[in-house]
């Protein structure tokens, strides 16, 4: 659908006040908070306005939910200030028109929680006000992902722009803002490559090319090449102006971006040429992130000029700053007083925003996710007791565990597809889609046909993303996929997709940028959001042949690093666990949850011959494998986490009954899911003694079993993969496992050490209390 793009000389002339309008609300905050980021704020005035009015971009700004409005994302969140201070104006206008006409056209949806006024720009900075980078949430629900550290909005913008393809969404476009140097981030590059692999010819990049970061020399001193030399390489059709300042020249290129596509499905760049810091009297890389010195003489000369050529009435003009002094919201006023004085310029805004929120369409045909209703209200999907005899491993036969996730997730997408005519999940692996197992998530269930590869190899039903070797964006993309919900009622109700990514366990650090930024956006989202799978696979020293590179001992533990109940870590032994960990996950509100899977095939285990308890146990996230035998002298609690240390000790259990060891072995599968669980539950199986008298085994590192110590003692009789402090070499399975101490001669002899010097554990334990009970002041 082509976009009617207007640039009369009517609305030109109401646009260079608004930009002038729209400075003051700049300077202002950042004048008193003594903080901020002016320079590329001024800079991208005039783009941001002409986006917003010209009719390029469709959106709402009574309703920025509108499931079909155009996504916009501030790649460079630092210039935040910019998206304030237009905001404020434009509200301003509608709420004066609202004053005026009791019109209900021009009332902002929930205006109290998501109306952003200039009086909102006094908390600028400040705790419980407008944050100092790009956030998208409440009062900046404009924004569509939370940016700031560079090169993370590109992803997020491209997984935009997945979900709205692949459901249907036909027309709906996603434009990110960003300057020169948050293209040089590998996170950029990577997206840039993908975008064209993924024909996602709905995403239109907006580069502000200024020429200068935070550091004296210019970009172009140091990068080679123009902004076309950074895109057309990339497949990207890029148009440009030379005059990123003129409304004239921007809304001629706009109406190229949006309308004059060129048939072969490609994304879109547009770069604009400014002066950093324009009209700010301090310019290029000194106007990044400091404002003038408060209420000082450039300052005061800028308010001067406003106020001489539109009669504003600022206080304490040239005066220096009185502390407690109402100064700051006042002058705020002051600019908000010139804006209501013009009734033209009003009525104008008003209107113009009211006929561009009305353009936005509530049906588009083809639309896909409205066919047989919701699946996320479908508790069923969850419930692994329920889920179909072949999704299970038969005891005796070997199966890798990573490979049951492969199998949940086809099952998960066609149940999508046969119940509800769209799939579950879309997901992405770098180049490792086969080799981690994520495919699954493409293929059919027992012989059905699976949604398979998305464009370009694929269909436009297709669920895989198909990305080369692209972690940080691959992350970026699918997690962003996950935080848009395409609901009419995105408060009550999630409807959209789920995302998923795997790679190597020892990658996992290269995720985590995106993800960090997913889980807060998570935490204050005021509508329902998605939830994401991030698959570590091949993790610990299993992943052997590989060597140390690619073991997956440390690194894993950038899963742990997120605020307690804002990610479930899963941490199954053998295949038919990860069903039903996934099931218990999934059922509950938690956004982020990371499955820690391994590469070799195991036995599965004969539970009910061996006496341990059934796989559904795992769910709780641990259980009791071995209980003390009634009778004998106790040796102690051991916590065994991982799939070779949990399988030796699987193995070993006849052993430890003939030679009489009498230590509980307790199989934790999540620290998160146990937490969960009733007290009675977690008593018996954490009970007041084992507290005191247990340790430890892992297959990752020791310092990554934190929620399993419990004691002084833990961690000297524990046994991970790091137990010497080293990182592990390489070789066969059965070689680095014995290097690494995870067979089951190691693990036995750990468990006999530590059951053997129990009475000298506990007599160490007790001295330590008799000597803090008789501590004296």
């Amino acid at each position: 659908m082509q976009r009617t793009i207007v640039n009369n000389q009517i609305a030109l002339k109401h646009w260079e006040k608004s930009a002038d309008l729209i400075d003051q609300f700049i300077d202002i905050p950042l004048n008193y908070r003594q903080s901020g980021h002016p320079g590329g704020s001024r800079s991208k005035v005039h783009m941001f306005l002409s986006l917003l009015l010209s009719g390029a971009m469709r959106w709402d700004i009574r309703d920025s939910d509108k499931r079909f409005g155009d996504k916009f994302v501030l790649g460079c969140g630092h210039t935040i200030p910019l998206v304030y201070a237009t905001l404020a104006l434009l509200n301003e206008a509608m709420r004066a028109k609202y004053e005026e006409t009791g019109d209900s056209r021009y009332l902002i949806k929930d205006e109290e929680h998501r109306a952003l006024y200039w009086e909102d720009l006094v908390g600028f900075r400040n705790r419980g006000g407008l944050s100092g980078h790009a956030e998208a949430n409440g009062k900046s629900s404009f924004l569509k992902a939370n940016t700031g550290p560079s090169g993370h909005g590109t992803p997020a913008a491209a997984g935009l722009a997945f979900s709205l393809k692949r459901s249907g969404a036909a027309g709906v476009k996603v434009f990110i803002m960003e300057g020169e140097g948050g293209l040089t981030p590998g996170a950029t590059h990577e997206t840039l490559n993908t975008a064209w692999g993924m024909a996602l010819d709905n995403l239109h990049f907006l580069v502000d090319w200024n020429d200068f970061g935070i550091d004296g020399h210019k970009t172009s001193e140091v990068v080679y090449g123009e902004p076309k030399d950074w895109f057309a390489p990339h497949g990207w059709r890029v148009v440009g102006t030379e005059h990123g300042s003129e409304f004239a020249s921007l809304t001629e290129k706009l109406d190229e971006l949006t309308n004059d596509l060129d048939g072969r499905k490609s994304p879109s760049m547009l770069w604009f040429k400014t002066r950093k810091g324009r009209g700010y009297l301090k310019y290029d890389f000194a106007s990044h992130g400091a404002p003038h010195k408060k209420n000082g003489v450039e300052y005061w000369t800028l308010r001067r000029e406003f106020a001489n050529k539109y009669g504003a009435q600022f206080v304490n003009m040239d005066g220096p700053y009185q502390e407690g002094s109402d100064e700051f919201r006042q002058n705020l006023k002051a600019v908000a007083d010139v804006l209501r004085s013009d009734k033209a310029l009003v009525t104008y805004l008003a209107d113009r925003l009211v006929e561009l929120g009305d353009s936005v369409p509530t049906h588009i045909e083809g639309y896909k996710l409205d066919r047989k209703g919701n699946p996320f209200h479908d508790r069923s999907l969850w419930d692994f007791a329920s889920y179909p005899q072949g999704m299970w491993a038969k005891p005796g036969t070997k199966a890798a565990n990573r490979a049951a996730m492969g199998k949940w997730g086809s099952y998960i997408n066609h149940v999508g597809k046969t119940q509800y005519g769209r799939p579950i999940f879309l997901a992405s692996s770098a180049d490792l889609a086969g080799s981690t197992n994520l495919a699954g998530f493409g293929t059919g269930w027992e012989g059905d046909e699976g949604y398979g590869w998305y464009e370009r190899v694929g269909t436009d039903e297709g669920v895989m993303a198909p990305t080369e070797i692209t972690e940080f964006s691959n992350a970026g993309m699918l997690s962003s996929v996950a935080s848009l919900n395409l609901s009419e009622k995105p408060q009550d109700e999630f409807d959209g997709f789920y995302g998923a990514v795997s790679t190597y366990a020892s990658f996992s650090y290269l995720k985590y940028g995106p993800l960090r930024l997913f889980s807060q956006f998570c935490q204050d989202a005021d509508h329902k959001v998605g939830k994401f799978l991030w698959v570590g696979a091949h993790s610990g020293p299993e992943t052997a042949d590989d060597s140390r590179t690619h073991f997956g001992i440390f690194s894993p533990g950038v899963t742990q690093l997120f605020p307690k109940g804002q990610i479930l870590n899963l941490y199954p032994w053998e295949y038919n666990e990860v069903p039903v960990l996934l099931g218990a996950a999934f059922a509950l509100d938690v956004p982020l949850i990371a499955l820690h899977v391994t590469r070799p095939e195991i036995t599965i285990p004969d539970r009910k011959a061996s006496g341990i308890p059934s796989h559904f146990e795992a769910a709780k996230g641990a259980y009791v494998l071995r209980e003390y035998t009634k009778g004998q002298d106790r040796g102690g609690t051991i916590f065994i986490q991982g799939t070779s240390a949990v399988a030796s000790a699987v193995e070993l259990l006849p052993l430890l009954e003939k030679e009489q060891v009498n230590v509980k072995l307790v199989c934790v599968t999540s620290p998160e899911l146990f937490a969960l669980q009733g007290k009675e539950y977690r008593d018996s199986v954490v009970t007041p003694a084992d507290r005191a008298d247990s340790t430890f085994i892992t297959t990752h590192a020791r310092r990554l079993m934190s929620e399993w110590v419990f004691n002084d003692l833990s961690e000297e009789y524990a046994l991970s993969s790091d137990y010497d402090d080293r990182w592990r070499t390489g070789g066969s399975l059965e070689e680095v496992l014995d290097e690494a101490h995870m067979n089951p001669k190691w693990i036995l002899e750990a468990i006999k050490r530590f059951a053997s010097d129990r009475p000298k554990r506990l007599a160490t334990l007790t001295l330590q209390l008799e000597s803090a009970l008789g501590a004296k002041e």
